[in-house]
C-alpha cells in the first residue's frame, strides 16, 4: 500500500486493484440507486399531499388490516351469507393471506432488512398509533390485501369483487400515506399477494359460475304471479331440515315465503319427513304447466323423474345443503329462480341413467343429474344417515368418513369386462372440470358423455394419502387412479348386489347394472346470462 499525501487517502496498489470487479457492479449499483432515488420522491411527494377526507379514514382503515383482522372479518360474513360463490371465495382469499402473509413476513422482510422511512414529513394526524418496527420491504399489510382481493375475484361475481378490490388499493396506499412503507414496499407486497391468489388455482381450481346449456327451441308458458307453477318444496332438505342443523337464510323456510309472495298463484306442495317424493312429484307434474322443486339434489332427482316422465320444464329452486345441480344452472337464490322462470328461458340438459343390465332383472332406469358413486362413499352415506337424526348433519359426516376411512375395503367388480378391486368408483353426468374423486363443476351439462373415475387396488389401500387426495382435490396423485370418458358402462358385482348412490341418494341395485345418458332429455328453466352472474 502506499499512501497520497495530497488528498490524505489510503490508495490500493495495482495488483488489489486488478482483483476488483467495478465494472461489473456499478451498473447494477447505480441502478438501485436511481431506484431508491424515485422510490423516496414518490413517498415525499405522497406525505405532502393533503387529501381531504381521508386524513381519518386511511389511518384507521390501516389500522383495521392489522394481522388480516379486515379480510377474515369478510370472509366471515360472506361465508354467513350461505351464497356458494361466496363461501368459495371466501375461503380461497382466506389461503392466499395464510400463503402471503408469512412469505412476506417470515422470509422476505428477513431476506432484505430495509429501513422504515423517515416520517418527518408526514403530519402528526396521520400517525395515529405507533409506528412498526419490523422491517419495511415488502409490505405484509399489501400482500394481504392484494392475496385476498385476488382470491375473491376468481369466484365472487363482480358486485362484490370490485369494492374487495377498491378496499384492498385504499389499504395498501394507506401504508404510505400514513408513513409506514415506502411504495416500493406496497408494490412488492401487492405483487406477492397477487401471486399467492393466483397460485391457489394450482391446488384448487377456480370453477366457472354457470355450466353451459344450449338454450331450447321453444319457451316455456308463464305468467307474471306464477299461474300454472306447481312447487313441491322438501322442507326436510338443507341446513335447516330434519337433521338437526341450523336454519340459515334462504333455506328452505325463508325460500318458501319468497316464493308465495312473488307468484301468489303458484300451488305450493309441503313435504312431510316420511312423504312418499315419488308420488308427490308424479301427482304435482300431472296438472302442472312447469314443475317447481325446492329441496337438495336427491329431492330435485325425484323431481326430474317427474318431469321427464310427463314432458312438463322444470323450475329447480335451491334449498339443500350442496345444491349441485341448481348451482351448475347458476341458479343460487330463491329470488334468481324466480326471475329464470319469469324469463321462460329454458335450456335441455343431459340425464344420465342406472340400470339393471340385460338378464340381470328388471330395466328401469335410475335416472341422475350430477353423479352416481359406489365402493366407499356408498358406505359413507349409510353411515351418514344413521348418524345425523342424533348429532346433526355435519357431525355425522366427519364421523361418517373417519369411520369409513378406517373400516372401507375395496370390492371386486368387472368394469366393462376387465376385473377390478375397487375402493372408490365416481360416474358423472357430463364431464367435470376438478380432479378430485367427487367434483363439483361441470363447464356443460349437455356433453353426451359420462365421466368414470376410480380408485382401484391389488393390495390394501393406501388410505391417508387416498383421502387426503379427495379432500385437495387431486385424487389423481393416489396410486391405482383410473379415469377416462364414455357414453355407457357396465359395473358387475362378484359379491351379488351393488350399493349405488345417485345425486346422494343411496339403494340396492342388481348384480350387473349398466350406465347410459339422454342427451338433452330434460327442460329446465335457465337463468338469463347476465342474472346467472
Amino acid at each position: 500500500m502506499r499512501v497520497n499525501r495530497s488528498r490524505c487517502s489510503i490508495v490500493p496498489s495495482r495488483s488489489v486493484i486488478s482483483h476488483r470487479h467495478e465494472p461489473v457492479s456499478k451498473p447494477r449499483s447505480a441502478l438501485l440507486r436511481r431506484l431508491g432515488r424515485a422510490d423516496r420522491w414518490a413517498f415525499d411527494r405522497v406525505a405532502a399531499a393533503r387529501l381531504r377526507g381521508l386524513e381519518y379514514v386511511l389511518p384507521r382503515l390501516s389500522r383495521i388490516a392489522d394481522h388480516g383482522v379486515l379480510w377474515f372479518t369478510s370472509a366471515g360474513v360472506m361465508g354467513l351469507t350461505g351464497r356458494p360463490r361466496l363461501r368459495r371465495a371466501a375461503l380461497r382469499g382466506s389461503i392466499a393471506v395464510a400463503v402471503a402473509s408469512p412469505a412476506v413476513n417470515l422470509i422476505g422482510k428477513h431476506a432484505f432488512r430495509r429501513k422504515r422511512p423517515v416520517v418527518d414529513l408526514v403530519p402528526p394526524i396521520r400517525i395515529r398509533w405507533k409506528l412498526p418496527t419490523s422491517h419495511a420491504f415488502p409490505s405484509g399489510h399489501s400482500a394481504s390485501a392484494a392475496a385476498f382481493a385476488t382470491g375473491v375475484a376468481l369466484e365472487a361475481p363482480r358486485p362484490v369483487a370490485i369494492p374487495v378490490a377498491a378496499t384492498a388499493a385504499a389499504v395498501a396506499f394507506s401504508r404510505v400515506y400514513t408513513g409506514a412503507h415506502y411504495p416500493g414496499d406496497v408494490l412488492a407486497g401487492l405483487g406477492i399477494g397477487a401471486l399467492a391468489g393466483l397460485g391457489t388455482r394450482m391446488v384448487w381450481p377456480a370453477r366457472p359460475p354457470v355450466a353451459r346449456v344450449e338454450p331450447a327451441g321453444e319457451r316455456a308458458r308463464v305468467t307474471e304471479d306464477g299461474r300454472g307453477l306447481v312447487t313441491v318444496a322438501n322442507l326436510g332438505a338443507g341446513p335447516g331440515g330434519e337433521s338437526g342443523g341450523i336454519s340459515l337464510p334462504g333455506r328452505p323456510e325463508a325460500t318458501l315465503d319468497l316464493l308465495e309472495r312473488e307468484l301468489p298463484a303458484a300451488e305450493v306442495v309441503r313435504l312431510g319427513p316420511d312423504a312418499d317424493l315419488d308420488k308427490a312429484f308424479g301427482e304435482a307434474a300431472e296438472r302442472a304447466d312447469a314443475l317447481g322443486v325446492i329441496g337438495g339434489d336427491g329431492t330435485v332427482n325425484a323431481a326430474a323423474r317427474a318431469a321427464l316422465q310427463h314432458g312438463v320444464p322444470l323450475l329447480v329452486v335451491p334449498g339443500g345443503t350442496f345444491d349441485h345441480f341448481a348451482r351448475a344452472l347458476g341458479v343460487e337464490s330463491a329470488a334468481q329462480a324466480i326471475a329464470a322462470y319469469r324469463s321462460g328461458r329454458l335450456g335441455r340438459v343431459d340425464v344420465a341413467y342406472a340400470a339393471p343390465a340385460s338378464g340381470a332383472g328388471g330395466d328401469e332406469e335410475r335416472p341422475f343429474l350430477n353423479t352416481a358413486s359406489f365402493g366407499a362413499y356408498t358406505e359413507l352415506v349409510d353411515r351418514r344417515e344413521r348418524l345425523e337424526r342424533r348429532i346433526g348433519k355435519w357431525p355425522a359426516l366427519a364421523v361418517a368418513a373417519v369411520r369409513t376411512l378406517r373400516h372401507s375395503e375395496p370390492v371386486d367388480l368387472y368394469v366393462d369386462g376387465h376385473k377390478y378391486r375397487v375402493w372408490l368408483a365416481f360416474v358423472g353426468n357430463c364431464v367435470f372440470g376438478s380432479r378430485g374423486a367427487a367434483p363439483t363443476w361441470r363447464r356443460r351439462l349437455d356433453d353426451g358423455r359420462l365421466d368414470v373415475r376410480m380408485v382401484v387396488t391389488g393390495r390394501r389401500v393406501p388410505r391417508v394419502r387416498a383421502v387426503a387426495a379427495v379432500l385437495a382435490g387431486h385424487m389423481h396423485v393416489t396410486p391405482g387412479y383410473r379415469e377416462w370418458r364414455a357414453s355407457g358402462l357396465e359395473v358387475v358385482s362378484a359379491d351379488g348386489g351393488l350399493r349405488l348412490a345417485r345425486d346422494g341418494e343411496v339403494s340396492s341395485m342388481p348384480a350387473a347394472v349398466r350406465f347410459g345418458k339422454h342427451a338433452g332429455a330434460l327442460a329446465v328453466f335457465c337463468p338469463a346470462p347476465r342474472a346467472a352472474g
